[in-house]
């Protein structure tokens, strides 16, 4: 025996449609990945217009939780907007290019006449950034004033020029406790900060991002010499509290 239901006042109301309608899921699309040096799997996805960034299955970064790395331009390079040099003479070094959203951070502080270099360690994220992620901040290195070096930030620096950058901004692997390159925690210990205190020029000033608050790196710091500033940040908007930290610290000589 069949049923039919019917609906009230002759008519599907609104609520029955959204019932009966199906949810279409959208796909978790696996984009790029590759190899790092020391062996990990690291892969590039997107779902739903967002991008995320994954070594070995675990994400390392979103493109919606940016609110941190734009943190770290906009503390980094706070002194260059109270310094009366002028701004066309900025130079800035970003270690660690990820999803482009430090590099935005410069520019909108700093306006396209500072002179940037964008220091990664893996072509592959470069590549991924102009091929895939254009619309997000992938076209910004495309300016005239952006250089991208595919090195690491660490020999980046031991091979300027002395005195060559304003202010060194580095977000480079998960802070200081290394995920992605084993290597990359020789850059927050003493060859790090010899190199950073060597490119900076006379009362320049280096910026640290870090996954979470990092004491014994702190230590390190002071006991080489350098005056730091710890700020918290938010990795979003919606974030209730603080999960991230910047450590500013100027180099050891320098009032």
């Amino acid at each position: 025996m069949g049923y039919t239901i019917e609906p009230l006042c002759g008519c599907i109301t609104q609520a029955a449609v959204a019932l009966y309608t199906p949810t279409i899921l959208k796909p978790f699309r696996n984009l790029a990945q590759t190899t790092t040096p020391d062996g990990g799997l690291l892969s590039l996805h997107e779902h739903d217009s967002e991008f995320y960034l994954k070594l070995n299955g675990r994400q390392l970064m979103s493109s919606s939780a940016n609110l941190s790395e734009l943190d770290l331009a906009r503390i980094g390079c706070a002194g260059l907007l109270k310094s009366s040099a002028p701004r066309q003479d900025a130079h800035v070094l970003i270690g660690g290019l990820g999803f482009g959203f430090t590099l935005r951070g410069v520019l909108e502080c700093l306006g396209e006449s500072a002179w940037i270099d964008v220091a990664e360690l893996l072509p592959e994220v470069v590549a991924w950034n102009r091929e895939f992620l254009g619309a997000l901040n992938g076209r910004l290195l495309e300016g005239n004033r952006v250089r991208v070096i595919v090195e690491d930030v660490l020999k980046v620096m031991r091979n300027a020029e002395v005195g060559t950058y304003d202010v060194i901004l580095l977000d480079v692997d998960n802070g200081p406790v290394a995920m992605v390159q084993g290597g990359n925690a020789n850059l927050y210990k003493r060859q790090g900060f010899e190199a950073i205190t060597r490119a900076l020029k006379p009362g320049g000033q280096v910026a640290f991002w870090s996954a979470s608050q990092d004491l014994p790196f702190l230590q390190r710091l002071s006991a080489a010499g350098f005056k730091v500033q710890t700020h918290e940040s938010k990795a979003h908007e919606r974030s209730k509290r603080a999960g991230h930290y910047i450590y500013v610290a100027q180099i050891p000589g320098c009032s």
